[in-house]
């Protein structure tokens, strides 16, 4: 393994996608990571779709780059397994109902008596307090409660959803920066108590949302849907193509507008009083979108890309999985690559991101077998041969 957080391991006892999401960042950046699943059933997102040949795509791309093991920690033998195991780890990765582990025997102070300097972090959909935190959590959730969804989508068309369970993917990003900052303290403190981490995903959602508490509270203003424009920068939108495709505009700066109005030949615009800074931009959107929507309109995406490209504009097509596949400037990058995979030889997925020059992380591997690591991790941990093993598995504990 390679990568700045080499030497780092992380139990992954997590499930479905948003915390196992943030253990297999960690892993991009060099940690040993254990995945423990329950026997024979594993973890939920084994069947999540697309599949290919009864196999779960989505699952191998989530839980990259880590080591596959199984255990039944509920049974008392198998809880024993997970404290005797606890003392080789760094971090533990949770997303269990709050209480559910201290009523398996799993507390805090449990934990924390295995292996003194545990980082601990807890995912769950509302936190580990307040009169929410027994409620299930999924994206859809996170993302209704925490103000995306209301705010995406036409402005006289039901709330949107993306197309993707974006909440998911952001708590764990917030779920890895979390331990990452526990990591610094330790660092600086290396006799400190164990850390515990209170990640709320919905919580998560609104952090993202930044400003919009404050235009509420401060302006008395519930920021509404307004489809594809922006509302505070113009021209900004989504605009068709003569030949079918897609484009989408931005560029809030007097220097950016001003490229944007010379590449469709409207040099005039840039001197218009009604576009002079980008608040009166903003507040004269629908006259701006209009002129750029005809004109992307009565050109083809080539032309409309090589005229922005030209004047220096700022405008971007818009993606589907194929053309993100067959873009020259991500082929240059390396950013998709194909990791090896037991099942299929090579599945392509994203490197890690972002990059390090002098000790580069990567994604190794594809996610495994269910409890493919089995007598690796235990052999190596605690010291099991095949009998032991082969007897925890007929009980069911493995």
């Amino acid at each position: 393994m390679t990568g700045p957080l080499t030497g780092l391991r992380v139990l992954d006892i997590a499930t479905i996608i948003a915390a196992p999401s943030a253990a297999a960042l960690l892993g991009d950046y060099g940690a040993d990571v254990v995945k423990v699943e329950l026997p024979v059933q594993g973890d939920g997102a084994r069947a999540f779709p697309p599949l290919k040949d009864g196999k779960a795509l989505w699952w191998k791309v989530t839980n990259r780059n880590k080591r596959f093991v199984t255990l039944d920690f509920r049974q008392p033998e198998g809880r024993a397994m997970l404290l005797r195991m606890l003392p080789h780890f760094d971090v533990l990765i949770e997303n269990f109902r709050p209480g559910t582990l201290d009523r398996w025997g799993l507390d805090r102070d449990t934990l924390w008596a295995a292996q003194p300097s545990l980082t601990i972090l807890r995912v769950s959909g509302f936190g580990q307090t307040g009169p929410y935190k027994d409620r299930a959590g999924f994206a859809r959730i996170f993302e209704a409660m925490g103000g995306l969804t209301y705010i995406s989508g036409e402005p006289d068309g039901e709330p949107m959803h993306t197309g993707y369970p974006i909440g998911d993917s952001i708590g764990g990003l917030f779920g890895a920066v979390g331990v990452l900052a526990a990591l610094w303290a330790r660092a600086a403190n290396p006799d400190a108590p164990g850390e515990e981490i209170d990640l709320s995903l919905t919580e998560a959602m609104l952090k993202l949302m930044e400003f919009l508490p404050a235009k509420y509270k401060m302006l008395g203003e519930v920021h509404e849907r307004s489809g594809n424009t922006s509302q505070y920068s113009a021209p900004a939108a989504v605009y068709a193509t003569k030949d079918g495709r897609w484009v989408s505009l931005s560029g809030s700066t007097n220097a950016l507008y001003a490229n944007n109005c010379r590449a469709i030949g409207r040099p005039d615009l840039i001197d218009d009083p009604r576009f002079g800074s980008n608040p009166l931009r903003a507040r004269h959107a629908d006259a701006l979108n209009a002129i750029f929507a005809a004109w992307c309109a009565d050109h083809e995406l080539e032309g409309v890309l090589s005229a922005f490209h030209a004047a220096h504009g700022t405008i971007a097509p818009i993606y589907s999985a194929d053309q993100i596949c067959d873009d020259p400037h991500f082929q240059a990058r390396g950013i998709l690559k194909d990791v090896p995979d037991e099942d299929f030889g090579s599945i392509c997925m994203a490197d890690a991101v972002p990059r390090f020059r002098t000790n580069p992380g990567g994604v190794r591997v594809a996610a495994s077998g269910i409890g493919r690591h089995n007598a690796e991790v235990y052999g190596e941990m605690l010291a099991l041969d095949e009998d032991e093993l082969g007897r925890l598995a007929a009980k069911g504990v493995i």
